[in-house]
């Protein structure tokens, strides 16, 4: 079942691509979902650049992906969120997880987790180690069974993985997606996460963050994902194409259709503006389809 947002809070969305490659059709339907829903409800739509990985990250891509979206006129409001100049607040919140015994160190091993069965199982919880080479664990005790998502209804846990002490600090030294991603969206003041269907996994895990850490929780509308002709996401690793520049208009019009929404008669000519904001009129996220769809083009 498709719900309303119900918050009295001035909207707050927004798009956090990674930098690891150019915009592909992918990229855009997410861009494009978010930016429509949160225009629609008279809200911001804000911009984070998610570059806390840097072995993933491709030299200039941050930049590429900023022209490609204002090319497509899709801009966005407020400055640019580069997680990369975020570290001393992930630490902040870090020492205060550690200060409150929410956490603890672990040095298990993929290969050891290979032999729990897949899933960590609390073996270093009450040991007591050090932080010299050990990842830092998120002590469970907010688990989130099931999460009510916008465009696929109620999303349901498996307990197993819902009462999992998941990384929030690599032993490499990166930080952990889950944890940056909550700190950032609350930092961003975001009240609605619109995003690829790819990341319903570990929504689960960041909504119990939030109440580690007691924090205000969004809601969440997972877009459906574009696949390729083998049934992949379309994606950087998968050697999606990057969407063309010349002329946004078609593209955006196969993004729109992908996410089945109105068609715009005449779309050929008016200007990207005028495209936009028709789309804005038109949006209606109960048109989202709730699964995921092959596309022929731009692959």
């Amino acid at each position: 079942m498709k719900t309303a947002n119900s918050s009295s809070k001035p909207y707050i969305g927004r798009f956090a691509p990674s930098p690891s490659g150019d915009l592909h059709f992918g990229s855009l339907v997410t861009a494009l979902g978010s930016f429509l829903q949160a225009k629609s409800q008279h809200g911001q739509w804000r911009l984070r650049i998610d570059d806390i990985d840097p072995p993933r990250e491709v030299p200039g891509a941050a930049d590429s992906i900023l022209a490609t979206l204002e090319c497509y006129g899709l801009y966005w409001d407020g400055p640019v969120v580069y997680q990369s100049q975020r570290h001393a607040a992930y630490r902040e919140i870090l020492a205060e997880l550690i200060h409150n015994n929410q956490c603890y160190y672990c040095r298990c091993t993929r290969h050891c987790i290979h032999e729990m069965g897949g899933l960590y199982n609390g073996r270093c919880r009450w040991l007591n180690l050090p932080a010299t080479n050990a990842a830092l664990r998120i002590s469970q005790c907010h688990p989130i069974y099931d999460f009510n998502d916008r465009i696929r209804g109620t999303v349901h846990t498996e307990p197993a993985i819902a009462e999992e002490d998941f990384i929030i600090h690599r032993k490499d030294g990166l930080f952990a997606y889950n944890l940056v991603v909550v700190i950032d969206d609350h930092y961003q003041g975001v009240t609605e996460i619109v995003r690829g269907a790819d990341l319903i996994a570990p929504t689960s895990h960041q909504i119990s963050l939030y109440r580690h850490l007691s924090l205000p929780e969004p809601t969440y509308a997972h877009l459906p994902l574009a696949l390729n002709k083998d049934n992949n996401k379309l994606s950087k690793q998968n050697h999606a194409q990057p969407i063309p520049t010349s002329d946004p208009r078609p593209v955006l019009i196969e993004a729109l259709n992908f996410l089945q929404q109105p068609y715009i008669d005449g779309w050929q000519e008016i200007s990207i503006e005028q495209l936009l904001a028709l789309a804005i009129k038109n949006w209606d996220l109960s048109l989202v389809p709730d699964y995921d769809s092959v596309t022929t083009k731009f692959q």
